[in-house]
């Protein structure tokens, strides 16, 4: 008895537009964000870099349509819809922040990493040390190279036939705070198990 196969139609997904206003988040930082500027505002070092309060005004003008938005039209329903313009900032708007996670995570999955087996490292200073590397770049360039290169030399210890000229494929990110917003300069390295023995001039294997 033959068994009718029903196919079920996908449902037409109706685009919903994303409203920030309606957030607690957003809401916060509309409420607070000047008082907070005033109150923090000092002078020379102590004063709030001006990157960051490009960040927050930013954020307050992300999704929110009297601040400039797109028209998209459908053709087969003919149905039109608004979409916001974005900041496209880092850190401060959570939307446009997990779509560059995500695009970069894609990225590295499909373009970069393939089907090579990865682990996470992450470096974390002592709290007295956080300090000198929160504005440094030159030094927290330096650490992070150091980082690799124990990183390395592990890996190499524990890759059997491998020699000195052995070398790891690594994608490192800087994150400058921790979960509760305070500065924390540490150290997320997405590093490939294993190593690279070189098998002629510009080849690995």
């Amino acid at each position: 008895m033959d068994a009718a196969v029903k196919r079920i139609a996908p449902q037409a997904q109706c685009y919903q537009r994303r409203r920030p206003e309606k957030t607690l988040w957003y809401r916060t930082v509309q409420t607070h964000f000047e008082t907070w500027l005033a109150l923090s505002g000092g002078q020379g070092d102590e004063s709030t870099p001006a990157y960051i309060e490009q960040a927050f005004r930013r954020y307050l003008d992300c999704g929110i349509l009297a601040n400039g938005f797109a028209r998209a039209h459908c053709d087969e329903c003919g149905h039109d819809f608004l979409i916001a313009f974005s900041c496209k900032g880092r850190g401060v708007c959570p939307s446009c922040n997990t779509r560059r996670m995500v695009e970069t995570a894609a990225h590295l999955a499909d373009h970069v990493f393939s089907s090579l087996p990865v682990r996470q490292w992450v470096l974390s200073v002592p709290k007295r040390l956080r300090y000198f590397l929160q504005r440094d770049t030159a030094l927290q360039g330096a650490v992070l190279r150091i980082f690799l290169r124990g990183v390395e030399c592990c890996l190499r210890e524990h890759s059997s036939g491998c020699d000195t000229k052995a070398r790891i494929g690594a994608v490192a990110f800087i994150h400058r705070f921790g979960s509760s917003l305070n500065e924390h300069v540490h150290f997320h390295c997405c590093i490939v198990d294993g190593v690279f023995k070189p098998t002629g001039v510009g080849d690995t294997d």
